[in-house]
């Protein structure tokens, strides 16, 4: 009677004993199919999301605001040094909030033109955008309020830069975005170094 009440425990610890190590392996199966989806899941829509908006921000404001104005459009001309002449074909109010001047300045004298004066005298906005447009300004009178080239963090402008220097009967197209002045103010006085002072209607 001992032996056969020996036997049958043996046999009971072992189904038992083998119960738990079949509970264990599913449970670790368990877990490393839920962490791999988790961690991957997460991860994957943060990737491309970095470069893309980058690449949005700051690769495309040349073109975007270059190519919209016509040319034949003279709203405004004014006088620079040394034969410089500055013409402005478009100033537009967009649903952004700023304002957008584009124009070309066309050297009708007969030496060649330095451009770096139109950067303004603003050392840091200078040093990020040499030979740029970045010192020009629009002034509300009404407002009473001076409005300033946009530029991002690091001090790059929302403007044309590097413009080669202009031999005689050259041109170089040119842009600005400006911070909108209010809906009630519709003129503008408009100004970039060496260069007279102009007046400018807003459209849009």
């Amino acid at each position: 009677m001992s032996m056969r009440r020996t036997t049958t425990t043996r046999r009971a610890m072992a189904a038992v004993s083998m119960t738990a190590a079949l509970a264990l392996a599913l449970a670790g199966c368990g877990d490393d199919g839920g962490d791999g989806p988790g961690k991957e899941g997460s991860s994957a829509p943060s990737a491309p999301a970095g470069p893309s908006a980058e690449d949005k921000g700051e690769s495309k404001p040349d073109t975007a605001a270059g190519e919209n104005a016509n040319p034949d459009v003279k709203l405004a001309e004014a006088r620079g040094q040394n034969g410089l002449t500055l013409v402005i074909n478009q100033v537009k109010r967009d649903s952004g909030g700023f304002v957008t001047v584009q124009g070309e300045i066309k050297n009708d004298g007969d030496v060649t033109q330095n451009t770096a004066n139109w950067q303004g005298q603003e050392s840091a906005l200078g040093a990020e955008n040499p030979n740029s447009v970045a010192g020009a300004t629009l002034v509300d009178k009404m407002g009473k309020k001076r409005y300033y080239v946009l530029r991002d963090t690091d001090s790059r402008c929302l403007c044309t830069t590097a413009i080669a220097t202009l031999a005689p009967g050259e041109t170089a197209s040119i842009f600005m975005q400006f911070p909108a002045p209010p809906q009630t103010t519709t003129e503008v006085d408009f100004n970039l170094p060496t260069f007279a002072t102009t007046s400018l209607k807003i459209s849009g």
